[in-house]
């Protein structure tokens, strides 16, 4: 067995078993560590398959957000999730159902599934995969990816301003108010007699 196959087994051998205890596992905040640990793991798998920026974003962004993001909302709420789970055993037989059919469907699409002759992939040489998908990103779909950005620019101000609400009575900061003083209304000079104090 080849040093490849042996970190392939072991990040999948781990991945599928932190994968199992984040349904199973009964602290929420344990749930959170496992999917931390199973994203870790599938990064591993990606650079195994040689796609270093898959790996690279699978780590930062769900491990570093996502899934931190989730912890602290777990931590944070206080849920009792032992209250929620006591009514699952009765949505059993549904989730039974619509699992099979899942499972159906990824065996048909896998059974399915055949390579076109004309679809090999280009081959870029001398260049790495993280640096063949930027020189796309940003020459070929350069429009796209800034539309791409647009729209979730907006979807964040937006975002900010349905949530955000001023309370009254607060005073707030006038930035056109501060630049169009002049030093007249800003300094005052009075004169006080001497050994009188103010």
């Amino acid at each position: 067995m080849s040093v490849a196959a042996a970190f392939f087994y072991l990040f999948s051998a781990v991945m599928i078993a932190s994968a199992f205890m984040v349904i199973a596992a009964r602290n929420p905040v344990h749930s959170v560590l496992f999917l931390i640990l199973a994203f870790v793991n599938a990064s591993g798998l990606f650079i195994l398959l040689g796609a270093e920026f898959l790996a690279m974003i699978l780590v930062v962004v769900y491990v570093g957000a996502v899934a931190v993001l989730f912890l602290f909302v777990v931590m944070m709420l206080d849920v009792d999730f032992a209250v929620l789970k006591k009514g699952m055993l009765q949505y059993a037989p549904v989730a039974a159902i619509i699992g099979m059919i899942v499972v159906i469907e990824l065996a048909l699409v896998v059974g399915g599934w055949t390579a076109k002759p004309g679809a090999a992939p280009k081959v870029v040489s001398n260049l790495s995969n993280t640096e063949a998908l930027g020189r796309v990103l940003y020459t070929q779909y350069a429009y796209f990816f800034q539309a791409a950005g647009m729209i979730l620019l907006t979807a964040m101000i937006g975002a900010i301003v349905l949530t955000l609400h001023h309370k009254p009575g607060v005073k707030r900061q006038v930035i056109v108010d501060q630049n169009a003083r002049d030093r007249k209304e800003a300094v005052e000079l009075k004169k006080v007699p001497s050994r009188t104090g103010i």
